[in-house]
């Protein structure tokens, strides 16, 4: 064989993966390029740790499902829908170990009993209202086991810090599974915190972000994913695998876009998330509504979405002074 065959097979191969990049570019454009529209979103932050704190209560299964039950999913919807917010992202669970919608799967897993996943499907519930009204859901879930939880870390092979996690992942990947296949297309899209050691547990071979977006997406194909490796201020995408930047920034006076082109930040949809309030979840409003129309505007202006995080009742309604500030951003945007 000569020279020229090499090279003639050598550039088929370049063509074929320089093909495959491009339709997996424009797969993350399509699934998130509704947020282009949307403009802008609410987070909410429905936790049992959070809410027992501000409240002043000890945390119990009984509780936690008393709360999960008399959550107002049309109110909520009916505030969105007023303000004028086009998405809505709700957190499952995060570091209790509690969370709102039941999963077998984790309860077989963690051989906790009783489970501390609600009776209730409020995903499902919240869905359905918030569909009914033109409005997405995305759900908010750690890429980490629940760190107050003993029980659940060791059960399920988590380790913080830099670390494989492979037989974690394993089992993480399972019970996203069940959840996605459970709710379909009643969700929009993940957002995963806490990928913070993206080479060492999501770059190797499988389990991996090729795995972990297939788990999340075994539901609903045109879930839109991000992959959150902590609070960044200028835009940047972690993998292939994502559609749209967590976008996680604590102070937005400081968000730095770059090399965002038609609204996407190396193939991802450009986003950012911050919080209305002194804390995620948690205190007064720490902006005016200038300040915050004039920072969504600015991300807008690029063709990106700005999710803003406001903190809830227990009844899962928000407050009225929050409230007046994202009506004021939803008037500003029309």
């Amino acid at each position: 064989m000569n020279d020229n065959f090499f090279v003639t097979k050598m550039k088929k191969k370049i063509l074929i993966l320089f093909g495959l990049i491009c339709i997996l570019t424009g797969i993350q454009a399509q699934r998130a390029q509704w947020m282009q529209e949307a403009k802008w979103g609410v987070m909410t932050h429905y936790l049992a740790d959070w809410q027992a704190r501000t409240g002043g209560f000890e945390m119990s299964i009984s509780k936690w499902n008393e709360m999960v039950n008399g959550f107002d999913v049309e109110g909520l919807a009916n505030q969105l829908q007023k303000a004028g917010a086009k998405y809505h992202i709700i957190s499952i669970g995060q570091n209790s170990g509690y969370y709102l919608a039941p999963n077998p799967v984790y309860d077989q897993l963690t051989g906790i009993s009783p489970g501390k996943c609600s009776q209730r499907d409020l995903v499902a519930d919240l869905s359905k209202a918030l569909h009914n009204r033109g409005i997405r859901l995305i759900v908010y879930l750690p890429s980490g086991a629940p760190a107050g939880d003993r029980a659940a870390r060791e059960a399920l092979e988590w380790t913080n810090g830099p670390y494989p996690n492979v037989a974690f992942q394993r089992k993480w990947e399972q019970i996203i599974t069940w959840w996605s296949t459970r709710w379909g297309d009643a969700i929009d899209g993940w957002w995963f915190d806490g990928c913070y050691w993206p080479n060492q547990m999501y770059r190797g071979a499988e389990p991996n972000f090729e795995s972990f977006a297939r788990a999340a997406r075994a539901g609903n194909p045109n879930s839109a994913l991000a992959f959150c490796p902590g609070v960044v201020w200028r835009t940047l995408s972690v993998t292939p695998y994502e559609d749209y930047i967590a976008g996680e920034i604590d102070n937005p006076e400081r968000i730095s876009i770059r090399r965002v082109f038609d609204g996407l930040v190396d193939g991802s949809q450009l986003h950012f998330l911050s919080n209305l309030g002194e804390r995620w979840g948690m205190g007064a409003p720490r902006f005016t509504s200038t300040q915050i129309i004039e920072w969504s505007k600015m991300v807008n202006s690029e063709k990106g979405a700005i999710t803003w995080d406001a903190p809830v009742h227990i009844n899962g309604l928000i407050p009225d002074e929050f409230m007046q500030q994202l009506t004021d951003l939803g008037n500003a945007l029309k």
